[in-house]
């Protein structure tokens, strides 16, 4: 048998469902994602310096470069040996599909019985002549670390030298854990369930094994080792850092810079600059530019520079700074074109509380992967930065770079008024709701390692509002809702609230215009997505839901559900938690801490 399978996907999910680490099904193998070590150093690179210092600070790399991942010529893709990103066979426990006497019903009285075996019994893939599956069962830890469950100490409840045939005994149809019971010949059993049970350490400690990275890439950990199903949602969260491309006041000395970072990334101080600047090709490329503007560029360029704004301050405020206009002019920067929506240009509903629109023609966004996590995805903060101390899996044996994508779209951009903002904010009603808000937070955050902050009243309303907008918007622009993305942003120090609803595809140069010319309706469509969340067809068990009182655990959800708030994970940026309809207008349990003043809804 092959140690590895070779399989074919898109280039942007290398960075997200398939990333190196992820527990892959393939058409007859089950596989982990390879790392990036193996991936070549002849890859296209990117260049998206926000998104690099953002890298630097979170792992600590000096200079990190973002490249993009292979992609298989079609002419060797059944060749012998065709290039792309590897998968290596895991896990190595199989399940032999026994014969049809035995693939009958499975009941109490009779249960259905298959034999555990390892990778080194098999011969072609078959054991005993029969074809076999890849458990779905595999032991992991907080750090990312995945290993086979020590499947004959499980049984025989410790340390064993018993070398007996193992067998998987199922009484029921359901596939549950209490149906599962793990047998050995010498008479040991153990239900399945006792593995699922994390204070009594069943499974005993991780061994720290990270085979995405190699057979011998372990490292030591400790951790009591936890049960995960190879194809369930927690095995595998992508740590994706995001930024759009916004041109800024040193693009043009960043961009010299990067011209000739071969040479400066080994500048460290006035003297080193003043020495590299002699040699060929580095003083034609920082001409016309002040040593200090350039120290500072290359200290933004490894990430070292005192971070002055976050990634999305930087953005709302370029996107703030643009012209009026029809967006007819022909782009200067194939990366970023808006233009803001004339006053008379969009529609009237709650202008007063609406500052600015913006059509944002063309945007680039650039994703790149940092590491992954297992069993509990880490969360962002609202300006969409993970936490420094962060828990994270490396995707490479000694990481210099990381893979990274870039999609090209467009947006709409509503910027709502601070004073209208923080007028709401200061009622009682508000308060009191908002207080509900943060005590759910607060028994969330009892439940995780390292918690980010409660984000805010204003971001839960805007953040809903999103959602509730983003829902209305995608049954007219011609893009599925499920294709449209959100950028929510609350800067309190620029006094600065906004909405950027957009959507990007990697193999789009331009877009179709449909989302931007939304922009003109945004009233509208305001309006269209109140009426909706007004009356939830969850009501009033929906509108009455508190978290700080919540029973079944969601204590980061207000008033909102799958029937209302609630989008595709791929468009949220706070995968689906702090929302609450009863923070953007009136529901049935609570009328008075709307930002959307009450017209009568529905």
């Amino acid at each position: 048998m092959s140690p590895k399978s070779t399989g074919q996907i898109r280039r942007s999910q290398v960075i997200t469902t398939y990333g190196p680490g992820a527990l892959i099904d393939l058409p007859r193998d089950s596989a982990v994602m390879a790392g990036i070590d193996g991936w070549g150093s002849s890859l296209k690179r990117l260049d998206e310096p926000r998104v690099q210092q953002a890298l630097a600070r979170m792992t600590g790399v000096q200079s990190p470069e973002l490249r993009v991942p292979p992609t298989p010529d079609p002419a060797e893709f059944w060749s012998a040996s065709p290039k792309g990103v590897d998968a290596y066979r895991f896990p190595e426990w199989f399940v032999v599909q026994e014969a049809p006497e035995w693939a009958g019903p499975a009941s109490p009285d009779r249960p259905r019985s298959r034999r555990l075996v390892h990778r080194k019994a098999l011969e072609g893939g078959r054991f005993d002549k029969r074809p076999v599956v890849a458990t779905r069962f595999v032991m992991a830890c907080t750090k990312g670390h995945v290993s086979d469950l020590p499947w004959r100490k499980f049984a025989h409840r410790g340390e064993t030298s018993c070398l007996g045939q193992l067998w998987l005994d199922e009484s029921g149809a359901t596939g549950e854990l209490a149906n599962l019971r793990v047998r050995c010949e010498c008479g040991k059993s153990r239900s399945m369930t006792e593995a699922n049970d994390f204070d009594a350490e069943a499974l005993g400690y991780c061994n720290g094994a990270r085979p995405w990275l190699g057979p011998h890439a372990g490292e030591a950990c400790g951790q009591p080792g936890r049960l995960l199903i190879r194809t369930a949602t927690n095995a595998y969260f992508p740590l994706l850092v995001r930024a759009l491309s916004i041109p800024e006041k040193g693009a043009a000395i960043d961009q010299a810079v990067s011209e000739v970072w071969n040479v400066l990334m080994a500048v460290e101080n006035p003297a080193d600059l003043t020495s590299f600047k002699k040699l060929p090709g580095v003083t034609d490329a920082l001409a016309g530019f002040d040593d200090e503007d350039v120290l500072a560029a290359i200290r933004r360029r490894k990430g070292t520079a005192a971070e002055e704004h976050s990634v999305k301050d930087v953005e709302i405020e370029a996107m703030l700074a643009v012209p009026e206009g029809f967006g007819d002019d022909v782009p200067i920067d194939p990366d970023f074109h808006a233009r803001k929506l004339r006053r008379r240009d969009r529609s009237q509903p709650f202008d007063d509380l609406i500052e600015t629109v913006v059509q944002v023609h063309r945007l680039r966004e650039v994703l790149a992967l940092a590491g992954f996590t297992r069993l509990e995805a880490p969360m962002p903060d609202i300006d969409g930065e993970y936490r420094d101390d962060v828990e994270r899996t490396d995707i490479s044996i000694d990481p210099q770079w990381f893979p990274a994508v870039e999609n090209r779209g467009e947006g709409v951009l509503i910027h709502f008024s601070a004073g209208a903002i923080r007028e709401w904010l200061a009622r009682p009603g508000v308060s009191r709701r908002i207080e509900d808000l943060e005590v759910g937070h607060e028994k969330w955050a009892k439940t995780r390692k390292l918690p980010p902050p409660f984000p805010g009243g204003i971001y839960v309303m805007l953040h809903t509002l999103s959602h509730l907008l983003l829902q209305s918007i995608a049954d007219r622009c011609g893009y599925p809702a499920a294709s449209i993305r959100e950028r929510v942003y609350v800067a309190d120090e620029s006094r600065r609230y906004g909405i950027l609803l957009y959507t990007s595809s990697p193999d789009a140069e331009g877009t179709l215009g449909g989302l931007v010319q939304q922009a003109r309706q945004i009233g509208s469509h305001i309006e269209r997505a109140l009426r909706a969340a007004a009356l939830c067809s969850n009501d009033p068990v929906c509108a009455q839901h508190t978290p700080a009182s919540s029973i079944e655990g969601r204590w980061l959800h207000g008033a909102a559900c799958h029937g209302c708030a609630l989008v595709a994970e791929t468009s949220c940026e706070m995968r689906n938690d702090y929302l609450d309809r009863a923070l953007v207008v009136p529901t049935l349990d609570v009328d008075d801490a709307a930002f959307f003043p009450d017209q009568g809804w529905p």
